[in-house]
């Protein structure tokens, strides 16, 4: 999440078993996509909370949260106009609700090789777009690639996203017609 200003994690406000450590909580499992889709929604549907984030209109702004399980989570300010750009989320599975105003998503539904590569010729069929108003959203698995943009020219939107495990990295495309190509590999503390 380069160029956002980031601050400390806050809780966040829905309170049940998800947001409890697993451990302390004597769940063994961790979170799965479905479960982080949950706690996605519920915080989106905190309007205190979501109302909390500072939003820019030069650039993303987020608030860390602590998220279900051990999960890293976020709330995320859009201003008019921005996205990600091409990214995946270095194995981490993981959902995201728009809590305010609306994205895009675009996706590839293919599942790319890790490593050894870095140009990949895209098949015809491979891509999907999304419509995220507030209150929709996705839980995506480990080997997601895909790209959120705020179409909007003139409203900020406002997103929760929840990761698991904990991004270990997230690796950057830039994509010109069918051929995407891996730019770079970025560590949590590039974007702390």
């Amino acid at each position: 999440m380069p160029d956002v200003r980031t601050s400390t994690p806050a809780p966040a406000r829905p309170s049940t078993d998800l947001t409890a450590d697993p451990a302390a909580s004597g769940a063994a499992a961790p979170p799965t996509a479905a479960e982080l889709l949950d706690f996605a929604r519920r915080t989106a549907a905190d309007t205190e909370l979501v109302a909390s984030l500072p939003l820019d209109p030069e650039g993303r702004t987020w608030l860390r949260l602590d998220g279900p399980g051990g999960s890293e989570a976020w709330l995320i300010g859009w201003p008019p106009g921005t996205g990600t750009g091409w990214h995946d989320h270095g194995g981490s599975h993981g959902a995201f609700v728009t809590a305010a105003g609306e994205l895009d998503e675009q996706s590839l539904a293919a599942r790319l090789p890790t490593e050894g590569w870095k140009t990949l010729e895209l098949a015809d069929g491979v891509d999907r777009e999304r419509r995220l108003p507030a209150g929709r959203g996705r839980a995506f698995g480990p080997h997601h690639v895909h790209e959120v943009l705020n179409a909007s020219a003139t409203e900020h939107a406002v997103s929760v996203h929840a990761y698991y495990p904990p991004l270990p990295l997230m690796r950057r495309y830039s994509r010109t017609g069918q051929t995407l190509r891996l730019e770079q590999a970025e560590r949590p503390e590039e974007w702390m």
